[in-house]
């Protein structure tokens, strides 16, 4: 699983070997400046490559909205939820509910935004009807086995490369 960031940088992921990518979806995702799918269009052209390929596409739909936003991402994710993505990958607590109620057909995964750092944490996620959980990044190898030792049947997901900021579970400090 890479960041796809472009439709040229997605098509060097799945050539140097990736099988997954990931990207923002347009407006709602933390990457909003970093995100080179501008539109459903280009989230459409992205999608519909990864599966002539033969690989997966999930979107990131990871903001956590004020009141004012609920209506306007629930409406965006309806029209993305229509270019069939693999997964949404989302952060905020209301919108999995709402999703896994509205949309039981989509796979979701939690984002590392949600700072899922045991194994309580996992397994009430995964009961919900969580399919993958990235872990808050700080965790130590031993932590995520015991997790996974805890909750077997759960995908569990991590980075490899450490935080992009000063932050404890991109709860950001200080960025550059």
């Amino acid at each position: 699983l890479a960041p796809a960031g472009d439709l040229v940088r997605m098509k060097y992921a799945f050539a140097y070997g990736a099988d997954a990518v990931y990207a923002g979806q347009p407006a709602f995702s933390l990457r909003a400046r970093e995100n080179g799918f501008k539109n459903l269009d280009d989230l459409a052209e992205g999608i519909a490559y990864a599966h002539e390929h033969g690989k997966k596409f999930y979107l990131t739909s990871n903001v956590i909205p004020r009141n004012v936003k609920v209506e306007s991402f629930q409406k965006a994710l309806n029209a993305a939820l229509e270019l069939k993505p693999d997964a949404l990958i989302v952060a905020d607590p209301g919108f999995v509910g709402w999703l896994l109620k509205e949309h039981p057909e989509t796979e979701v995964h939690l984002s590392v935004q949600a700072n899922t750092t045991n194994y309580l944490a996992a397994s009430f996620w995964k009961n919900l009807g969580v399919r993958r959980i990235i872990l808050s990044r700080e965790l130590r190898l031993s932590e995520i086995l015991e997790i996974k030792k805890q909750v077997p049947d759960l995908e569990l997901e991590v980075f490899v490369h450490g935080a992009v900021c000063m932050a404890m579970s991109c709860r950001c400090m200080l960025s550059n």
